[in-house]
């Protein structure tokens, strides 16, 4: 399974690049697949580049393509948010960082970087877009504030939001922590936090990580150099602003000082000269003249007759606009810039754990598919190999719908039965512009050349069982037989019906004559439980009502063949109201065989049983009822013994949780007929035609 650590910040300026940087130096050890991803950057166009990949990319020499590691500009993001379209934005991360994904085997994703107004609204958008990643979380804060309480809230509040949503925090770093506030800090955040099993580190900040460089202050204020090019990567860790004589001034000079004065003060700029020089006064890491204005002739000639001289820029702008403009300025650790990228690496292996991070790393994996990748994950297998989907039921308005919508997507071809002439009106007063004769086929099946042949067919396929030849042409009239009729000759690959008729409609004539595949005797069926975080599979839960050990064996295997076909892997539950060997009753030794006679013909698949629910889902309950277990605590398929406690858990879990339920999928059939819930949504009948068209693919 794919590896993947959502890094998200709390506030600005928490220095991500230095803990990015350590957590990926630690990966390269174990594989040099690995990649950076980031759901939303603060460039202001595609050219230029994103600072935090582009120092990783650089440095490390990652395998990726710059243009592969991203997915919105933040401007983009922040205009689709405006319009309530977050969806839209979760859906296009998912899309970009799967195609990443694909290419490594740790995937390092770095939030956005609270920049701007809006930064209000990021905690929750990095927390939904972690969760619906299933990428497991570190967050990352700031240590220098005033009060020791104001630190620990920021990180709690922040730990609180992305827990609550519903994603899995492993660690919690607070960096840049002032010398005042690291020893107690150290101390209370993990109790603070209140998590034990939280991976909590403090990191004192550095003050030679936080200060630009002379070159970062030329390339952002767009200052002109005029001497000492060569000393461009000098650390500004302070600012002076000269305003005063020469006689004061020089006492405020620090070590590393950026010293700002007007351009016209050349008795200040030669004595800052000089004292730069002196053994009596600090060094300066620059001095940067206001104004726009440059030394007369008579002191270029005498400046440039002396040595060692730091570097001298122009600037355009007034001296105190300039000198404010100067001091919020943003520093970044670049990949040009290796004596701050060590000291990075420095910092990070010296204050962490890296033999616990370590563990952490190795043990952190992608969680189970997610709704939204799920349904990602859907489409794109659709539309790799599009399938030809019939719809009986064009009468409903919904089918309509949602015909409208899949062929928006691209993902199938749809035929659709139905009175055309009524079809077309209802289309048209629906306002729906993607259905038309063009981009979908409309069939009368009171009217089709198909009909003699049809019933023909089905008269040789049912003459065994007493069916006449005018009984075959009756029954084919009717829009289930006609769209199955229409899956058994090949002229569609799947049939999705149910809206407008009864289960048992829509499926008899396919157990009449579609047949099942071979060495298959019972047709069953799953649904796909879309929970908050994860998604699981439900079998069976509306076909068989009590079916025998041999029968649920092979909905075991079935539902298992089907989950793995949809990216779901399987890890089987047999579920029955005793876990282990803790109980006896015949509905206890039917699972127990079932379970036997399942791992006989399918040694390949993780199944186990009998168990109770709660020892299938829960980690906690698994390690009491069945400790060492591959499948209690993390099962994914879960195997109902009977219809009446598979329909009811599933209605439950959909009612209590919100969870969506897709389906009932039939599975077994020679070929995909699915049954739509006659309270069906537009979205139901379109997740139903999704998955018949992809199981149209497997057969």
């Amino acid at each position: 399974m794919r590896k993947s650590l959502y890094l998200t910040t709390t506030e600005p300026r928490c220095g991500k690049s230095l803990i990015s940087l350590g957590i990926t130096n630690l990966l390269l050890r174990k594989t040099g697949r690995v990649g950076v991803f980031r759901p939303i950057i603060d460039s202001k166009s595609a050219e230029e580049q994103d600072k935090n990949i582009e120092l990783l990319i650089k440095h490390f020499n990652l395998k990726i393509k710059y243009a592969d590691t991203y997915a919105y500009l933040e401007r983009d993001a922040i205009d689709l948010m405006g319009q309530g379209k977050t969806d839209v934005i979760i859906d296009t991360v998912i899309q970009k960082y799967k195609a990443l994904e694909a290419q490594c085997d740790f995937v390092l994703i770095i939030g956005s970087d609270f920049e701007n107004e809006e930064s209000a609204f990021e905690v929750e958008l990095n927390a939904q877009i972690a969760k619906n990643l299933g990428a497991p979380v570190l967050i990352v804060s700031r240590g220098d504030k005033e009060e020791v309480s104001d630190i620990q809230n920021v990180v709690r509040v922040a730990y609180d939001t992305f827990t609550n949503t519903g994603c899995e925090v492993v660690s919690v770093i607070v960096n840049r922590t002032s010398a005042e506030n690291f020893d107690t800090l150290r101390d209370t955040l993990p109790k603070a936090i209140g998590k034990r099993d939280t991976f909590v580190s403090v990191l004192p900040a550095d003050e030679r990580l936080s200060s630009p460089t002379i070159r970062e202050i030329v390339e952002q204020l767009d200052a002109k150099i005029l001497y000492g090019e060569e000393h461009l990567d000098n650390l500004a860790h302070d600012y002076v602003i000269a305003s005063m004589s020469v006689g004061n001034y020089l006492h405020h000079l620090t070590e590393n000082a950026l010293l700002i004065v007007a351009g016209d003060r050349d008795a200040i700029l030669l004595s800052a000269i000089q004292a730069h020089q002196s053994s009596s006064y600090p060094r300066l890491a620059g001095i940067m003249l206001s104004g726009g204005l440059c030394p007369p002739e008579s002191v270029k000639k005498l400046i440039a007759g002396i040595q060692d001289l730091p570097p001298i820029m122009s600037v355009k702008g007034a001296t105190y606009p300039i000198a404010t403009q100067t001091m919020a300025l943003r520093s970044y650790i670049t990949a040009d810039n290796p004596r701050k990228i060590e000291l990075s690496l420095k910092i990070f292996e010296k204050y962490l754990d890296l033999k616990t991070l370590d563990s952490i790393l190795s043990r952190v994996q992608t969680r189970g598919m997610t709704p939204r990748m799920f349904m990602y994950s859907l489409y794109q297998k659709a539309q790799k190999n599009k399938k030809r989907i019939v719809l009986p039921e064009g009468a409903d308005e919904r089918i309509l719908q949602a015909a409208d919508r899949l062929i928006s997507r691209d993902a199938v071809e749809l035929i659709i039965l139905g009175n055309v002439k009524k079809l077309k009106s209802a289309i048209l007063r629906l306002g729906l512009r993607n259905l038309n004769e063009e981009s979908c086929t409309f069939i009368d099946p009171q009217k089709s050349e198909l009909l003699e042949d049809y019933a023909e067919t089905l008269y040789e396929l049912r003459k065994h069982k007493g069916v006449q030849l005018q009984m075959a042409q009756d029954l084919i009239t009717d829009v289930s037989y006609f769209g199955t009729m229409m899956v058994y000759k090949g002229h569609a690959d799947g049939m999705v019906s149910g809206a407008m008729h009864t289960t048992a409609h829509t499926i008899r004539p396919s157990l009449q004559f579609v047949k099942t595949k071979p060495g298959v005797s019972v047709v069953s069926s799953v649904f796909f439980m879309a929970l908050d975080d994860r998604v699981l599979v439900y079998g069976d839960c509306a076909v068989n009502p009590n079916p025998t050990a041999e029968e649920l064996a092979e909905i075991a295997i079935s539902s298992a063949d089907t989950a793995k076909t949809f990216g779901v892997e399987p890890r089987i539950a047999m579920l029955s109201y005793s876990t282990g060997e803790s109980g006896s009753g015949a509905d206890v030794e039917k699972v127990r065989l079932a379970t036997k006679l399942a791992q006989e013909r399918r040694p390949d698949l993780i199944l186990e049983g009998p168990m109770q629910y709660d020892a299938a889902v829960s980690q906690e309950v698994a390690a009491k009822k069945m400790p060492g277990s591959k499948v209690a605590g993390q099962a994914t398929v879960f195997i109902f013994p009977d219809l009446n406690t598979g329909n009811n858990t599933y209605k439950a879990v959909q009612r209590e949780t919100g969870a969506i339920a897709i389906g009932p999928v039939l599975q077994g059939l020679n070929k995909p007929v699915n049954d739509l819930s006659r309270g069906c949504t537009v979205q139901d009948i379109i997740n139903t035609v999704v998955i018949t068209a992809i199981q149209a693919q497997e057969a």
